[in-house]
């Protein structure tokens, strides 16, 4: 298994899987997908597997410690110098699952993040997920005003000036 930097060639697959994924209402679109990844494709990691796409994770970069719907919708919100690191989506096909590829793709975000210099990384995610980002080190901070989807989302932020304390 290997991860690395999406290639723009890899946006098909990218498309498909997240069709897999999730429910419409929280798909991203084709469109939405273009828009992300030629403003941000330096924030799209793939796994690969004998050279096939099996999943992926993006996200923008933002000055707030936090997610706000607006950023999922609008490609140009994307600050590339910003504090920290969004994740939009962790996306497994579901035959890869519970082999440690989410694992490696958030742990390889993280430490582009870190790489870049950036102060955290955060995400919303749903209530049966809260403990799975905490072993990463995210810290819940309660449930987030986020409608994307018409979902119950919760906030999470993972601080590297305290992962290193």
């Amino acid at each position: 298994m290997k991860v690395r930097l999406a290639q723009l060639e890899d946006l098909s697959k990218i498309i498909a899987i997240e069709k897999i994924c999730f429910p419409i209402a929280e798909a991203a679109t084709e469109k939405q997908f273009h828009e992300r990844f030629e403003s941000f494709g330096d924030c799209f990691l793939v796994a690969e597997d004998h050279g096939v796409v099996v999943g992926f994770i993006n996200g923008c970069a933002t000055s707030q410690p936090y997610l706000p719907d607006e950023l999922y919708y609008d490609a140009s919100l994307h600050i590339s110098r910003g504090a920290y690191q969004t994740v939009f989506g962790l996306d497994v096909l579901p035959e890869y699952r519970q082999q440690g590829v989410a694992r490696k793709l958030l742990n390889a975000l993280i430490d582009l993040a870190q790489d870049r210099g950036q102060k955290g990384v955060v995400l919303t995610c749903k209530d049966h997920l809260i403990g799975y980002y905490q072993s990463f080190g995210f810290v819940h901070q309660g449930v987030s005003t986020s409608q994307h989807g018409g979902a119950i989302w919760n906030d999470m932020l993972l601080e590297f000036e305290r992962m290193n304390k």
